[in-house]
């Protein structure tokens, strides 16, 4: 069941005309209720910062840096570094347009309601759905990006228009579909789901411009929604193909030097190969990062262990180090959003300590990948060929 009356109106997040817009549609219609493209933490955070509220959250370096909590921390840090950035080139703030219809809605006695999925849930899906090769590109896409140049906004509102912003969100799509999906068709069919839960008669709901037509499409086509549980459900890891082979690859590595020992073959020469390939390597990627000389040194003794450790990675004892000596804070993450050229980056701590994360794996990866050829094999062809 859906409202009798219900008129979805597409914005661009960071446009002064959408904020007129929202404004008028809510004092003409007059609706029994206000629906926001919010989640609560989002509609919390709006509030707190345009009362001028600071809201303490806790700091974890580690917590950052691990495994895909990097990645979710680069997609959201992305999204909102890209949507402040087009705010500054217009002059509008992200969000302004959902305050504006929150401050609408009060005027006239409308309820709001939020009907958004929670961004974290959101993010952590996409995640999942990522494979590793295509968080890789992400985050290298990322740091590509920071040195392009930026191109001037020249007409924010045309993103109104679905096909424009088709265009804008194209660089996620080509990146992964699947965490594409998760960002944009998931969320058409939550935010649809939450519309027909409303009880009202008259409800106007304001929402990304990339979201109108496919709320519109689900709405219509009801049957074709998928459950509240599908679209909130995170799921846990599940042992892939690609996960099996990255468990395997320390019991190959161990398995071929036991071998070739037991075979009477002198493994010290093939040893300090592998030694020399992930550390020099871990090493050399940590340096070009930026690192400090300790961080870099980090990286060298710690590689060679983490490269047979599926569940470990260099980059995260070098980040550590590095975090502590550049004694990272809550300054460095709350200036990281506001970093607009490379510049700024470049003189945020917290994004020389990803720096040093990413290159100092990157590194260690290469260097692994280089033993298959350089060390593996050649032990491998005095096993069996004798």
């Amino acid at each position: 069941m859906a409202p009798q009356s219900l008129e979805i109106i597409g914005t661009a997040h960071v446009s002064e005309k959408s904020i007129e817009k929202v404004k008028s549609a809510i004092f003409e219609k007059t609706p029994d209720v206000v629906a926001v493209e919010l989640d609560i933490n989002r509609f919390n955070n709006l509030m707190n910062e345009r009362n001028g509220i600071d809201q303490k959250k806790e700091f974890q370096i580690k917590e950052i840096i691990k495994g895909d909590n990097l990645t979710l921390f680069l997609i959201s840090g992305f999204l909102s570094y890209m949507q402040n950035k087009i705010g500054d080139d217009v002059g509008v703030k992200p969000g302004s347009e959902m305050l504006a219809a929150i401050d609408a809605a009060n005027e006239i006695g409308a309820r709001v309601a939020l009907i958004d999925r929670d961004i974290s849930i959101t993010l952590n899906r996409a995640i999942k759905k990522m494979s590793a090769f295509e968080k890789m590109k992400f985050i290298y896409g990322i740091l590509a990006s920071f040195f392009t140049k930026d191109e001037d906004i020249e007409d924010i509102d045309s993103i109104t228009e679905g096909d424009a912003l088709q265009e804008v969100m194209k660089y996620f799509q080509e990146m992964s579909p699947r965490a594409y999906d998760v960002l944009v068709t998931e969320r058409d069919a939550y935010m649809a789901k939450m519309l027909m839960g409303i009880n009202e008669e008259n409800v106007v709901a304001v929402v990304g411009a990339g979201h109108q037509s496919g709320i519109k499409k689900y709405m219509e086509n009801p049957d074709g929604l998928p459950s509240f549980e599908e679209l909130l459900n995170v799921q846990k890891s599940r042992i892939s193909i690609g996960k099996v082979f990255l468990f395997l690859i320390p019991v190959v590595f161990i398995a071929i030097f036991v071998l070739a020992f037991l075979n009477g073959i002198n493994i010290q020469t093939s040893l300090f190969q592998y030694v020399l390939l992930t550390s020099g390597l871990a090493f050399a990627g940590c340096i070009l990062s930026g690192s400090k000389i300790y961080s870099a040194i980090t990286a060298f003794i710690v590689a060679p262990l983490t490269v047979l450790h599926p569940l470990l990675a260099a980059g995260w004892f070098s980040g550590i180090v590095e975090a502590k000596l550049r004694k990272v804070g809550m300054k460095d993450l709350d200036n990281f959003k506001d970093c607009d050229s490379l510049k700024d980056f470049w003189s945020n701590n917290l994004f020389r300590v990803l720096l040093v994360v990413v290159g100092t794996n990157i590194g260690a990866m290469i260097g692994g990948f280089l033993t298959i050829p350089n060390v593996l094999f050649p032990l491998i062809s005095k096993i069996f060929g004798g």
